[in-house]
C-alpha cells in the first residue's frame, strides 16, 4: 500500500476542508444577517434539487475509475486513454441532461419553497446555481483522471483554492451588495477557475492521455456498462436518501424551518465531510491494493480502517451534540437554536452513517458494488415512505428518524454481506454484525450519559469549552475499555500510533549536515547487518531441524 501517498492525500484534504469550514460557517452567518434566513433555507432547498439532478450521473464516475485501477497498476496507457475518452464523452451528455432536467423543475420552485418571503426571484437565482453545476461536468473526466493515478491532493488543493476565492467574493458581495443573486453567481467565477487550472495540470501531465483517441474494447465496454448499472442504483438511493429530508421538511414545513435546521446541518455535514477525508482519498490506493489480489493485505487494512472509524466517529460525534447548541447560538444568533431533540438526533444518524465508511471505501475499490445494486433502491423507497409518514407526527424529527431506521435495518446488514462475500472470498460477516451493532449502542449510551451531565452557563463560551471537555471525556470511556479488553482494538490503536510516529520521525531539515547523513548511514548499515545475522541464523537452524 502507498503509505506516503495515502498520507500526502488525506493531510491535504483535512487541512484545506478544515479552512474552508471555517469560511464557510462565516459566511452563513452574513447571509442570515444580510439577506435574512429565509434565503438561507431556499439555499439549502436548491442543494438538495441540485443534488437530486445528480443523479443523471448514474455513477459513471466511479464505475470508470474503477475500471481504471489496473490498467494503471499494470502500465496500459492505452487503455487508462481510451476510458478517459469514453468518460469525456457520458459527461458531456450528462451535464446537457441536467440543464434540461432544472429548467423542466422550475415551475414547481414555488410550491416547494412553502413560506417563502423574501424579494429574490426564485426562477433566476435557481438558475445561476444550475449554470454554476452543468458548468463542473465539462471538466469531471479531468478532475477523475488525475484522482485514478492516486493524487487527489492536486485536485484536493486546485478545488479548495477556488473554493476560497469564491467564499471570498460571496463575503464582499454580502457586505456590500446585500444581493443573493450576486452571491450565487460568485459560484460560477469559481467554477470556470477550477476548470481552467484543472485543465492546465492535466495537459501538463497526462498530455499522451488526453490527446490520444483511444476506443474501449468491447470487453471493457461490457464492465463499464455493467458496473454503471450498479452504481446507478446507488446513485438514486444516496440521492433520494440524502436529499429528500431537506425538500420534505420544505414542502411540509416551511423554509424558515428549513433555514434553522439547515445551520445544525452545515456544521454536521461540514465536520462529517473532513471526517470522510480519512478515508475518501484513500479510495485509488485501496483500488490499487486490491487490484494486486493480497486477501491478507486486504483484509488487515480492513480492520485497521474500521476501528479507526469508530474511534475518530465517537469522539467528534459526541463532541458535536456537546457543542453545537452553543455554535449556533455564537454564529447564527439565539433566536436560531432549535429544541434539543434535534440535535440529538442528527448526531445519532450520522453517527449510523458515518460508521459505514470503512465498508462502503472497500466497497467501491473492490468493485463489490455491484452487487447490492437493489438496496438503494429499497432503501431510498422505504426512507421517503417513512419520512413523509412521521413528517405529520413528528415534525423535523420524524424525518431524521427515518433515514436512521432505514439505515439500521438495510444499509448496515446489506453493506457488509455483499463485501464479505465478493470482496473478502465467501467469508461470513456474523463476527463484523456483532461488533457494529455492539459499538453502535456504546455510542447511544455515550450519548445519553452526555446529554444528562452537559452544563450550562450564562456564558456560551464558556459553556461551549465545559462541555466540548465534557463530551471528549465521554467518549475516551468506551475507548480506554476497548484498549483494554479488545486485543483487536489494541493490535490496530498501536498500529496506528506506529505509523503516525515513523513518519513524524522520518522527517528531517532538508539542509542536513553531513554528521547528521553519516549518522544515520551507519545506523541503517546496523540494521542491514543485524537483519542479515538473523537471516542466516534463520538459514542455519532451518537446515540442523532437516
Amino acid at each position: 500500500m502507498d503509505k506516503k501517498r495515502s498520507i500526502l492525500n488525506v493531510s491535504i484534504a483535512i487541512i484545506t476542508k478544515v479552512i474552508l469550514l471555517i469560511f464557510s460557517l462565516l459566511l452563513r452567518r452574513f447571509l442570515i444577517k444580510y439577506v435574512g434566513n429565509d434565503a438561507n433555507g431556499v439555499y439549502s432547498l436548491y442543494t438538495s434539487i441540485l443534488g437530486f439532478l445528480a443523479i443523471a450521473e448514474l455513477g459513471v464516475g466511479t464505475a470508470i475509475n474503477f475500471s481504471m485501477y489496473k490498467p494503471i497498476v499494470e502500465g496500459d496507457t492505452k487503455k487508462v486513454s481510451a476510458l478517459y475518452n469514453l468518460y469525456k464523452k457520458v459527461y458531456i451528455v450528462i451535464g446537457a441532461i441536467i440543464l434540461v432536467a432544472g429548467l423542466a423543475i422550475m415551475p414547481a420552485l414555488p410550491v416547494l419553497a412553502r413560506g417563502y418571503s423574501y424579494d429574490a426571484n426564485l426562477y433566476l437565482t435557481f438558475g445561476i446555481m444550475l449554470v454554476s453545476v452543468v458548468i463542473e461536468y465539462a471538466f469531471s473526466s479531468k478532475t477523475s483522471l488525475i484522482n485514478a493515478y492516486k493524487n487527489n491532493y492536486v485536485t484536493t488543493l486546485i478545488n479548495s483554492i477556488c473554493i476560497f476565492l469564491r467564499r471570498i467574493i460571496q463575503l464582499l458581495v454580502l457586505i456590500f451588495f446585500h444581493s443573493f443573486e450576486l452571491y450565487l453567481a460568485a459560484k460560477i467565477v469559481a467554477v470556470l477557475l477550477q476548470w481552467a487550472l484543472t485543465e492546465i495540470y492535466v495537459r501538463k501531465h497526462y498530455k499522451d492521455i488526453i490527446s490520444t483517441k483511444e476506443k474501449v474494447d468491447k470487453q471493457t465496454k461490457d464492465e463499464v456498462v455493467k458496473n454503471t448499472k450498479a452504481m446507478f442504483m446507488h446513485k438514486i438511493g444516496a440521492v433520494l436518501v440524502n436529499t429528500a429530508d431537506s425538500i420534505i421538511i420544505s414542502a411540509f414545513i416551511g423554509v424558515a424551518i428549513l433555514g434553522k435546521y439547515s445551520n445544525y446541518l452545515t456544521i454536521m455535514t461540514a465536520m462529517t465531510s473532513i471526517l470522510t477525508l480519512f478515508f475518501s482519498p484513500l479510495t485509488a490506493i485501496i483500488g490499487h491494493l486490491c487490484a494486486e489480489g493480497n486477501l491478507r493485505e486486504k483484509k488487515k487494512y480492513f480492520r485497521f480502517m474500521y476501528f479507526f472509524n469508530f474511534t475518530i466517529g465517537i469522539i467528534f460525534f459526541l463532541g458535536y451534540y456537546g457543542v453545537i447548541e452553543e455554535i449556533v447560538g455564537l454564529l447564527f444568533g439565539k433566536d436560531l437554536i432549535m429544541d434539543k431533540s434535534i440535535p440529538i438526533i442528527i448526531t445519532i444518524n450520522y453517527f449510523i452513517q458515518f460508521m459505514r465508511q470503512a465498508v462502503l471505501l472497500y466497497r467501491d475499490a473492490t468493485g463489490a458494488f455491484y452487487y447490492d445494486r437493489w438496496k438503494p433502491l429499497i432503501e431510498s423507497v422505504l426512507n421517503i415512505g417513512l419520512s413523509i409518514a412521521f413528517v405529520y407526527l413528528l415534525g423535523v424529527v420524524g424525518v431524521i428518524v427515518a433515514t436512521i431506521i432505514t439505515n439500521i435495518i438495510i444499509c448496515h446488514i446489506i453493506d457488509p454481506l455483499v463485501l464479505y462475500k465478493y470482496g473478502f472470498d465467501g467469508e461470513k460477516p456474523t463476527k463484523y454484525y456483532l461488533l457494529n451493532y455492539g459499538l453502535i449502542l456504546v455510542f447511544c449510551g455515550a450519548l445519553a450519559v452526555l446529554h444528562f451531565v452537559m452544563q450550562t452557563n450564562s456564558n456560551l463560551w464558556i459553556e461551549l469549552v465545559i462541555n466540548g471537555f465534557i463530551a471528549v471525556g465521554i467518549a475516551f470511556v468506551p475507548l480506554v475499555c476497548l484498549y483494554i479488553f479488545s486485543k483487536t482494538y489494541r493490535e490496530n490503536t498501536k498500529k496506528l500510533f506506529k505509523k503516525f510516529g515513523s513518519f513524524f520521525k522520518r522527517r528531517r531539515p532538508k539542509f542536513a549536515s553531513e554528521s547528521e547523513f553519516s549518522c544515520e548511514n551507519n545506523q541503517n548499515l546496523t540494521e542491514n547487518v543485524e537483519q542479515a545475522k538473523e537471516n542466516s541464523q534463520g538459514e542455519i537452524d532451518e537446515n540442523n531441524k532437516s
